[in-house]
């Protein structure tokens, strides 16, 4: 099965996401807007108590994130897709390097924290709402206490496994 790890930020930030992706992600419906701290993996069942306990480890060790949407960008060209770019602080970089060194998971691109607002664009449409979106901006601060562990079901979209708070002192 696939699992991944991510951050959901508030409903405020996630209206004002999903007025976008409602357009122009492709897979709106499949998950609600959120930040990617480790991008899909496969684990087996088996598997699945060691995977909950490390997360609950590392978050007991963190505390909660302090996250600062302020603005839009691309993946172009390697990729279509539009994203609010979230402020990669110390905090958040430590966060996804402990994840992904205690599962052991090899990340498949560089980790950029962002919200997708848009995905799987022709390059004429994406060349066309990133102009009139990077004009609007975005500037959403606010407290993330919580990360989750989520699997994805056979129609493709994803529901959460597990919740765990960051309770910690980093």
């Amino acid at each position: 099965m696939k699992y991944g790890i991510v951050a959901f930020p508030s409903k405020q930030i996630q209206d004002l996401a999903n007025h976008y992706r409602k357009r122009y992600d492709t897979h709106y419906s499949q998950i609600p807007p959120h930040f990617t701290f480790v991008d899909a993996f496969t684990a087996d069942e088996s598997e699945l108590s060691t995977i909950v306990t490390k997360i609950g480890d590392i978050a007991k060790h963190f505390a909660p994130i302090e996250m600062h949407a302020t603005r839009i960008s691309t993946f172009s060209p390697v990729t279509n897709a539009i994203y609010f770019r979230i402020e990669p602080t110390e905090q958040i970089n430590a966060i996804h390097k402990a994840l992904v060194e205690s599962l052991q998971h090899e990340q498949k691109h560089v980790f950029t924290p962002h919200i997708t607002i848009g995905q799987d664009l022709s390059d004429a449409e994406h060349d066309d709402i990133i102009g009139q979106l990077r004009m609007v901006g975005v500037d959403a601060k606010e407290k993330i206490d919580r990360i989750h562990l989520l699997y994805q079901l056979e129609n493709g979209s994803w529901s959460t496994y597990d919740t765990f708070r960051l309770t910690g002192e980093v």
